[in-house]
Parts: C-alpha cells; structure tokens; sequence
C-alpha cells in the first residue's frame, strides 16, 4: 500500500500497527511520567516535527484503546497539522476518567492521519436554496 511521503525528524516515528491501520500512533517524547488528574488536560509533546505536502494535512486522533480503558481523549479532536506547520507535534490529552491517568515517556498517545484537503472559494450571496432540512439541527430528527 503506498501513500503520501512525509519528511520527519525525531527519534520517536510513527508506526502504522496493522497492515490497513489508517492511523499511525503518536508517542509521548519525556523526560519524566506526567499524571493527568480527573477533569483536567495536559498538553503532551511527542519529540517529532512533520513535512506534509502541499493538499493535505494531518489529524491528531484519539485511541480507542485510551478512551475505552481509561477515558482519556484528545481535547481537540481531530486536532489539524497544517502543511505548512514545522514545530513540533503535541497532543491535547484530557482525563474524562475518574481516576489520575499517568503518561510515561514513549507511551502511545495518539493516532495521526492524514487527508486530502480541498480548498473552498466563497460566493457571496444574499439567500440559499432551501431544503426539507433547512435550519434544522442538534438532533431535529429525534432519537
């Protein structure tokens, strides 16, 4: 299966688990375990820095394995790497547990994906076609 190239530099690269995996897992780059309390988000750093092409871009994801275990989650899911981003990658994590959730250096904490990105050209206008839908959202069509 081949893909786009992304130019790295670090010492923690991503590694796809499976062979069809869409996401490739993130680790914690640190110098010592952090601990994130119940309710509460740390900002981890993974030690790595990317070169996306031009037309992409990268989503910073939670696991499921995390969320299902432990209630941890990415704050800002899907967090968005930018083509033309060259720092260095970290990750929101919050504690949706009840319990302290402790991350120790080269932990995977997040899984990267990368997608296509078309651009939009906006046309100013002064009404929409309407639809059956129309304005309705946040659950308009029940349970």
């Amino acid at each position: 299966m081949s893909g786009i190239r992304v130019k790295i530099k670090g010492e923690c690269i991503p590694q796809y688990q499976s062979e069809l995996a869409a996401g490739c897992d993130l680790h914690a780059c640190l110098a010592q375990s952090m601990v994130i309390q119940p309710r509460e988000y740390c900002t981890i750093p993974t030690g790595i820095s990317v070169e996306i092409p031009g037309g992409y871009e990268g989503q910073v994801r939670p696991r499921s394995g995390l969320a299902a275990e432990y209630g941890i989650g990415v704050l800002n899911a899907p967090g968005t790497i930018d083509a033309d981003y060259r720092g260095e990658i970290k990750v929101i994590l919050f504690n949706f547990g009840h319990k302290p959730f402790v991350v120790s250096n080269g932990d995977r904490i997040a899984q990267l994906v990368f997608n296509k990105i078309e651009r939009a050209s906006f046309e100013v206008v002064d009404s929409l076609e309407r639809t059956e839908r129309h304005g309705g959202g946040f659950g308009h069509t029940g349970r």
